[in-house]
C-alpha cells in the first residue's frame, strides 16, 4: 500500500477508535444490548478494525534497535502477534450479541478490551506535537481536554452502572434513585430517557472531580462509596497531570517544544540555503533520532564532577574498547584516558561517516549497528567490507596523517563512540609507547589485513617517522639532561642506542653537556660508548672538548675511546688554539703526543713555532719528541729558536738531552740502526748520537 494512502487509513481508523473508545463504556452502563441503527453502525467499526488488523501483517515496520525498515512479513508477523495482535482481535468480537444469545452476564465485561484503541489515539496526539504544522500549544490543549473528558465520560457510565446493579425495589438505596433535584424526582430513573441519565451521571462525576467535599449528588451505598474515594483519589493525580502539562506550555520547557523550535530553524535555514530533498531528510531523520534518544545525551551528565563522569565513561565504555583490536596490548592507563574523552553519537541507516580521500579529525567506535567501508583502489578495484561492533574506523587516517582510504556508510542504526583527533594526539603524547603499539596493530592484526593492504607503504613510512621523532624526543632529554623523561622514554620502549640525523646518540649529547648521572644510566642501558657521529666525534671526545673532566674520567673507565681520525691535525689545530684544556684531556685519555699532521708536524711544533711555552711542556711532559721533524726537515726545537722564547728554548734543550739520553752507544754511522725513518729526508745526512758522543759533548 502507497504511504500516503496508508496514511489517510490511519486517520480513518483512529476516528473509528475515538468512537469506539467513548461508545464501550457507554455500551456497557447504558445498554444491555445495542439498539439496531447503533448495532449495525458499531458492525461496520469491527470490520474497519478487521481490516486494519489485516494491514498490519502487511505494513513494514522500523526496528527500534536497528531503526532499519523490516520488511520480512515472517518478522513483520511475529512483531504484531507480540504485541497487540490478541486484543484487537479480541476487541472485534460482538461480545453484546454472544451475551444476548448465551446469557452470561460475565461476557459484557469482555467489552472493555476495546479501550486498547485508545492507544492508537495516543499515538496520533504524540504524531501531532511532533509535526511542526500544528500549533503545539493548540494540539496540547486539545490533548488535554480530551484526556479530561474521557475521564469524566468513563466515570460517568460506571456511577450509572453501579446504580444499575441494584434490583428496581432498591432503587432508593442508590445515587441516582434517591435524587431529588427542586421539585424532579429521580425515582423509577430507569424510565427516564437516556439523554437526561447521561447527563445526569456526567454532571456527577464532574461535579465530583472538580469539588471538594459533599456536593448536592453523593454517593448512597457502600459501592458507590468505595468507587468515589478511588474515584477522587483518581483525580488528584489526573489534576497534577493537566497543571504539570499547562504549566509546561506556559514555560516553555518540554523536550517535544525544544524539538520543534530546533526542527523550525534548521527549516528556515534549509530553505534559506535551498538545500536538496536527500540533505533535507537527512537532517531532519537526524534531529529525530536525537529526540528520540536524548536519554543517552551526554548533556545529562554535564552537571556532574569530572571524576564521577569519567567513572561513568569507564563503566559504559571500557568493555568496548577493550575488544576493539587497535588497541591489542596496550596499557591500562592509556585506555582510561581513550575512554572519559568518548562522546556517543547515534546515526541514521544511509548516512556517510566519512568519505574516501577526505581529511579526518575524528576516530570512531562501534558499539552497536553495522557500517560498510567501501574503498576504490588507483586501478579502479572496489573493496568492500563490514565494521560491525568492536571494530573502529578513521584511525589509519589519523595514525599515518593520510587521507580516509575508504568511504564509511551505515547500514542500519549505529550507535557510534567518537573520539576527536585533538584529544587522541595529546594523549598519544604522554603515552607514546601505547602509540607505537596502535601502529604495530595495524601492520600485525587480520582484523586490518583489508584495509591497510593498499596504504601499507603510508604506514611503514610513518613508523619511521615516529621512530625518529622518539630518537629525537631521547636525544633532548639527554641534551638538557632530564633523567625523569629519559627513564620514562626508555622504559616505555625507547631504545636508547638509535641515533638522530648527525649519527648522534644521546650519549654524545649528555657528555658534551657534562651531565655525569645521565652518562652513567645511558651507560648502564647498554648504549655504545664508542660510537662516532657523522663529525667522527665519540662521546669521550665530546666530553674532552666541551672540558668536562668528570664525565670524561667516567667515560674512559668503562673503556671509551677518543678514536680521533687524523689525531695530529686535531691536536695542530688545538694547540694552534691555545686549547690547553683539550691537548691536556686527549693526552691524558691515549692520545700520541708525537700524531703528525698532513705536513708531518708534530703538536710540539706548532707550539714552539708560536711560542706556547705551556702548551710546549704540557706535550713535552706527555713525552713528545723534540727531534720529530716534518717535510722539510725542522724539528721542534728548529721553531723554538725561530720563536725567540728563551724559557721555551731552554724547555726544547732540556727536553732534548733528555730524549738523546734514553738512546744507547750505537758505534759508527755505517751501519748503524735506525730506529725513526721519518727522521731521514732525501739529500740529508743522517748522524746517530750514542751515550760515549754526549758524555765528550759535555
Amino acid at each position: 500500500m502507497p504511504t500516503r494512502l496508508y496514511r489517510s487509513w490511519t486517520r480513518f481508523i483512529v476516528g473509528w477508535a475515538v468512537y469506539s473508545s467513548f461508545l464501550t463504556p457507554f455500551e456497557f452502563a447504558f445498554f444491555m444490548g445495542l439498539p439496531r441503527k447503533l448495532f449495525f453502525l458499531d458492525i461496520v467499526g469491527q470490520v474497519a478494525f478487521l481490516i486494519d488488523i489485516v494491514l498490519k501483517f502487511l505494513v513494514a515496520y522500523r526496528d527500534p534497535d536497528t531503526y532499519r525498515i523490516v520488511y520480512n512479513p515472517t518478522s513483520i508477523a511475529l512483531r504484531y502477534c507480540k504485541s497487540s495482535f490478541i486484543f484487537d482481535l479480541l476487541g472485534c468480537f460482538p461480545w453484546d450479541a454472544i451475551y444476548k444469545v448465551s446469557g452470561h452476564k460475565e461476557l459484557r465485561y469482555l467489552l472493555w478490551i476495546r479501550l486498547t484503541r485508545v492507544l492508537k489515539v495516543r499515538e496520533f496526539f504524540t504524531d501531532l506535537e511532533k509535526d511542526i504544522r500544528v500549533n503545539y500549544l493548540f494540539t496540547r490543549i486539545v490533548k488535554l481536554i480530551v484526556v479530561e473528558l474521557y475521564c469524566t465520560h468513563t466515570a460517568a457510565c460506571i456511577f450509572y452502572y453501579l446504580a444499575t446493579t441494584l434490583p428496581e425495589s432498591m432503587e432508593g438505596y442508590t445515587w441516582i434513585g434517591s435524587l431529588q433535584l427542586g421539585d424532579y424526582s429521580y425515582s423509577h430513573f430507569r424510565e427516564i430517557d437516556l439523554a437526561t441519565r447521561y447527563v445526569t451521571s456526567m454532571y456527577f462525576a464532574v461535579v465530583t472531580m472538580t469539588t471538594v467535599g459533599y456536593g448536592d449528588i453523593h454517593a448512597v451505598n457502600v459501592r458507590e462509596m468505595i468507587f468515589v474515594m478511588i474515584y477522587v483519589s483518581f483525580d488528584m493525580v489526573l489534576g497534577a497531570y493537566l497543571i504539570g502539562n499547562m504549566t509546561a506550555m506556559i514555560v516553555k520547557g518540554s523536550a517535544t517544544e525544544r524539538f520543534r523550535d530546533k526542527m523550525k530553524e534548521v527549516i528556515r535555514y534549509m530553505n534559506r540555503n535551498r538545500l536538496g530533498k536527500d540533505i533535507r531528510e537527512q537532517i531532519k531523520g537526524h534531529l529525530r533520532l536525537q529526540y528520540e534518544s536524548s536519554c543517552t545525551e551526554a548533556s545529562v551528565l554535564r552537571d556532574i564532577p569530572v571524576s564521577i563522569r569519567a567513572k561513568i565513561s569507564q563503566t559504559l565504555y571500557m568493555p568496548y574498547i577493550e575488544k576493539t583490536p587497535l588497541f591489542k596490548g596496550c596499557s591500562e592507563e592509556f585506555l582510561q584516558q581513550i575512554v572519559i574523552r568518548l562522546q556517543e553519537e547515534f546515526f541514521l541507516p544511509e548516512e556517510v561517516i566519512l568519505e574516501q580521500g577526505s581529511a579526518v579529525d575524528q576516530l570512531y567506535f562501534v558499539c552497536q549497528g553495522a557500517l560498510e567501508g567501501v574503498g576504490i583502489g588507483e586501478d579502479g578495484q572496489e573493496t568492500i567490507l563490514m565494521l560491525e561492533q568492536g571494530n573502529s574506523f578513521g584511525e589509519i587516517a589519523i595514525l599515518c596523517n593520510i587521507p580516509q582510504p575508504y568511504t564509511v556508510r551505515v547500514c542500519e542504526l549505529c550507535r557510534l563512540l567518537r573520539l576527536d583527533k585533538e584529544s587522541f594526539a595529546h594523549i598519544l603524547e604522554i603515552y607514546f609507547a601505547d602509540g607505537r603499539k596502535l601502529l604495530s596493530n595495524l601492520t600485525e592484526s587480520n582484523e586490518y589485513g583489508k584495509r591497510v593492504k593498499h596504504v601499507e607503504s603510508d604506514i611503514t613510512f610513518h613508523i619511521g617517522k615516529q621512530e625518529e621523532e622518539l630518537t629525537l624526543r631521547v636525544n633532548n632529554a639527554a641534551f638538557y639532561g632530564d633523567l625523569h623523561q629519559l627513564t620514562g622514554l626508555i622504559r616505555a620502549g625507547a631504545n636508547p642506542k638509535n641515533t638522530d640525523y648527525d649519527g648522534r646518540s644521546p650519549l654524545h649529547l649528555a657528555a658534551s653537556k657534562g651531565y655525569e648521572d645521565v652518562v652513567h644510566f645511558l651507560i648502564h642501558e647498554g648504549t655504545d660508548i664508542n660510537l662516532t657521529d657523522k663529525f667522527g666525534n665519540t662521546p669521550l671526545l665530546e666530553a674532552v672538548k666541551q672540558g668536562h673532566e668528570r664525565v670524561a674520567t667516567l667515560l674512559f673507565s668503562k673503556g671509551a675511546k677518543l678514536n680521533l681520525e687524523n689525531a695530529g691535525s686535531h691536536l695542530c689545530i688545538a694547540v694552534s688554539k691555545g686549547d690547553s684544556d683539550f691537548i691536556r684531556g686527549a693526552l691524558a685519555y691515549g692520545s700520541d703526543p708525537d700524531s703528525k699532521d698532513y705536513d708531518h708536524r708534530t703538536p710540539l711544533h706548532i707550539a714552539a713555532a708560536e711560542g706556547f711555552y705551556i702548551m710546549a711542556k704540557l706535550l713535552v711532559d706527555a713525552g713528545a719528541s723534540v727531534l720529530a721533524t716534518d717535510r722539510r726537515g725542522t724539528t721542534p726545537l728548529d721553531e723554538g729558536h725561530k720563536s725567540g722564547s728563551k724559557p721555551l728554548i731552554m724547555l726544547l734543550e732540556q727536553a732534548k738531552a733528555d730524549e738523546l739520553s734514553k738512546f744507547p752507544t750505537r758505534g759508527e754511522e755505517d751501519g748503524a740502526t735506525v730506529q725513526d725513518v721519518d727522521m731521514v729526508n732525501d739529500g740529508q745526512k743522517l748522524y746517530l748520537v750514542g751515550d760515549k758522543d754526549m758524555g765528550d759533548s759535555e
